[in-house]
């Protein structure tokens, strides 16, 4: 009878052993990663007294983290099923059309690369330039690279511009047009891919994708990443003057440009697992098809408004909506990959969820304001659960 209990905790001490072994295994792996973030870490904890340096600094980090962490869902399904192809190639198409974006945007708007996100034409804003910034706003796009590292797809919009309101309204009023955009993107997802997978299905599966659909698909493709700029373009521009002169215009155009050179050269980097374990988007025409409801959506709402939105709550909305609405339509007996589905949906809106509160906490953290108002908040909840107890 005594063996009993030693074997359990043999088998205890093999799987202990096992895990740190996994661990210490992971930070082998990343121990570059590791050893550029802690010298970044250090450089803002440094120099983020610095205004100048802070805000190149900053600058420099939000240009890597916020087009690597969003690289899915704007480029996501396109470095998909187009990974037969050279990097460069896909690299020359979508840098060509961020030059010709945010160069449209400086000129129309003098000066203004976010396409008025940041800024309007009477210089009022919700997101001022700071004259000098905190160690939370510097360090928000290090958070983001860490999370983008860990493949989660969280908004760099909450993550960067958050840190950078003036008040908690320039936090809810983002909050409230994403999940509005999630809503509205997962129900339109879903009614597509759920009455039209027969039709969707039995095209794609006896039909060789035709030639022509490359040329669509490109089309659309950059078409998303064109409109992805003017919503999200606003991320990276914020550690920036609200307006450019030619000689910073130049340098955050180049930064961006052989940026993105390295992230197709990764192939999209790790976040990219977050597009490939979903359901044949490797297929041209699933790819295309994605992305042509999410470009509609972004329109619909760069048009009606030009408050910033999370596009990540968004493409995340279209992709949720699609996984649910071919595990409902499928055939195939039994519930396994209807719960497969349903995990997979389940993990992105957390880990989503996890940015937007790491996002408020620093959003905190640098403004007292945001602060104070989120500590009313919950007094207020608190006050009115207590009140419908007792009531």
């Amino acid at each position: 009878m005594a063996k009993a209990p030693k074997k359990r905790q043999q088998k205890t001490g093999l799987r202990q052993r096992a895990f740190y072994l996994d661990v210490l295994d992971a930070l082998t792996k990343e121990r570059t990663f590791l050893a550029i973030v802690l010298v970044t870490f250090l450089l803002a904890a440094a120099l983020y007294q610095d205004p100048k340096a802070a805000m190149w600094l900053g600058f420099m980090l939000a240009a890597y983290s916020a087009v690597a962490n969003d690289s899915i869902q704007s480029l996501g399904t396109f470095i998909e099923s187009n990974k037969h192809r050279k990097w460069w190639l896909l690299w020359l198409f979508t840098g060509g059309i961020f030059l010709v974006t945010i160069t449209a945007s400086w000129l129309i708007f003098k000066g203004d690369v976010t396409y008025q996100r940041l800024i309007n034409d009477a210089n009022e804003t919700k997101y001022p330039h700071p004259e000098e910034f905190s160690f939370f706003q510097v360090i928000a796009p290090l958070v983001l690279l860490i999370l983008t590292r860990l493949r989660m797809p969280v908004s760099t919009t909450f993550l960067l511009l958050s840190v950078f309101s003036v008040g908690s309204s320039g936090v809810t009023s983002i909050v409230g047009k994403s999940m509005s955009g999630y809503l509205l993107a997962f129900a339109l997802s879903f009614v597509i891919w759920y009455f039209g997978y027969e039709f969707i299905r039995k095209y794609f599966r006896q039909r060789k994708a035709h030639p022509s659909w490359m040329f669509i698909q490109w089309t659309i493709s950059g078409a998303l990443w064109s409109v992805w700029l003017m919503q999200d373009g606003a991320n990276i521009a914020v550690f920036l003057p609200r307006r450019l002169d030619l000689g910073m215009l130049l340098i955050f155009l180049s930064v961006i440009f052989f940026g993105m050179g390295i992230l197709f050269y990764l192939r999209g980097d790790k976040i990219q697992e977050v597009v490939s374990e979903k359901v044949r988007i490797s297929d041209v025409r699933a790819a295309t098809l994605i992305d042509f409801t999410y470009v509609l959506l972004l329109l619909y709402k760069l048009l009606i408004s030009t408050i910033p939105m999370s596009t990540t709550w968004v493409f995340l909305g279209v992709i949720g909506g699609r996984e649910i609405a071919i595990s409902l339509a499928r055939r195939k007996k039994g519930y396994k990959h209807r719960y497969k589905a349903l995990r997979l949906v389940a993990r992105d809106v957390l880990y989503a969820t996890i940015g937007l509160i790491i996002s408020v906490a620093l959003a905190s953290g640098a403004n007292p304001k945001i602060q104070t108002a989120l500590v009313q908040s919950f007094h207020d909840l608190w006050i009115g659960l207590l009140g419908l107890i007792s009531y």
